[in-house]
């Protein structure tokens, strides 16, 4: 995640800010230069001016869910929705009658604008319902039914990602986390996980990767339900960590592609976090140079794959160890093998149209 700073004072701001706290202009995300605008009142109080910008500039507005505190990104220029490029994908919001509600929808939908914004970033397609109405991308954040009668999952379905509601409250999904034995489990992990299966769809079956995919994935043919069966009955394999990121991407090829595109979004946008800050990684300990990484290269951008891949392992470690420093969990607590490398490498390709290169079959 990029940092940004005002356009009318030069504070730095982030990239959740609603206002400046220095200037006190207001803010919005404006998607067509990936920048936070200042802004202005227009004098009817109809729109807005953004300020500072040194030109002159259209009247803008901001998504209508700007008024629930959920939104700070900008209609596109030129655009007569009344949502921003993040929010006109939502279907199902939560019940707002119910208290409590419009917090939990606040941090889904920070999640939400920051997998967006990656995806924007990555120029990666993103069909609506009115353009593709049978797989075009949709989010659902449905609350579980009264009573207990009924528990939303989270889930894909030929580009429906629904996203339970209950994963927003921090404590009942810390809860799941430790029931389920995971080591990560974030909103923003889900979201990314989620839409690993929808470009499963875009990238590799309509785009006719699916042999390449096979390849490095293994056959998706084979039964979902029994697959899921047998890894909740039975858990992962034995030295599962030596070809998968996750326990859970054991499960059947599909999970396993959406886990490890899940991971390939995690790395690039904490790179360009770390290039944002100007981070360099260079401990006196290591005289050996292995790790010593300056980061100031444009994740998002680059296509050289190897370099991402160098660069990554310096910085967790630096993490890792602050982390513990104040008694934390590792925030980064995986390994990547080459073998988990190379699926990283494919979904790279993937993403920045490069051709796929072929690999040796993986184990069964």
């Amino acid at each position: 995640m990029k940092l940004f700073s005002c356009p009318s004072c030069g504070q730095v701001l982030f990239f959740e800010n609603t206002q400046c706290e220095c200037c006190g202009h207001k803010l919005g995300y404006c998607t067509e230069s990936a920048s936070l605008l200042a802004l202005a009142p227009t004098e009817n109080g109809e729109g807005w001016n953004p300020v500072g910008q040194g030109v002159e500039t259209p009247t803008r507005f901001l998504c209508t869910n700007a008024k629930y505190d959920v939104c700070n990104w900008l209609v596109p220029e030129g655009s007569t929705d009344a949502l921003c490029m993040a929010c006109r994908y939502n279907h199902v919001i939560p019940d707002l009658s119910k208290e409590g509600n419009q917090e939990l929808w606040r941090q889904l939908e920070q999640a939400k604008h920051r997998l967006v914004y990656s995806l924007l970033l990555l120029k990666l397609p993103m069909p609506t319902r009115q353009d593709d109405p049978k797989g075009g991308l949709v989010f659902n954040f449905p609350d579980d039914l009264p009573n207990g009668s009924g528990k939303v999952l989270t889930g894909h379905n030929e580009g429906e990602i629904t996203i339970a509601l209950r994963e927003a409250d921090d404590a009942e999904r810390e809860k799941m986390r430790v029931e389920m034995g995971e080591h990560y489990r974030t909103l923003l992990g889900h979201f990314r996980h989620e839409v690993g299966h929808f470009y499963w769809n875009v990238l590799v079956r309509n785009a006719g990767n699916e042999d390449a995919c096979r390849a490095v994935f293994g056959d998706h043919t084979q039964d979902y339900g029994a697959a899921l069966q047998r890894h909740y009955e039975s858990g992962p394999p034995v030295g599962w960590q030596e070809s998968y990121v996750s326990a859970y991407a054991t499960t059947h090829p599909w999970e396993d592609f959406a886990e490890t595109w899940a991971h390939y979004l995690h790395i690039v946008d904490t790179l360009q976090t770390a290039v944002s800050y100007g981070i360099a990684v260079d401990p006196a300990a290591a005289k050996d140079g292995s790790l010593t990484r300056r980061f100031d290269f444009d994740a998002y951008g680059s296509d050289n794959f190897g370099g991402l891949l160098e660069a990554w392992p310096p910085l967790t470690i630096a993490v890792n160890a602050l982390n513990r420093s104040m008694g934390q969990a590792d925030l980064y607590p995986f390994i990547l093998t080459p073998p988990i490398a190379e699926k990283l490498r494919f979904i790279h390709e993937l993403v920045h149209h490069l051709p796929l290169k072929p690999v040796a079959a993986p184990p069964q």
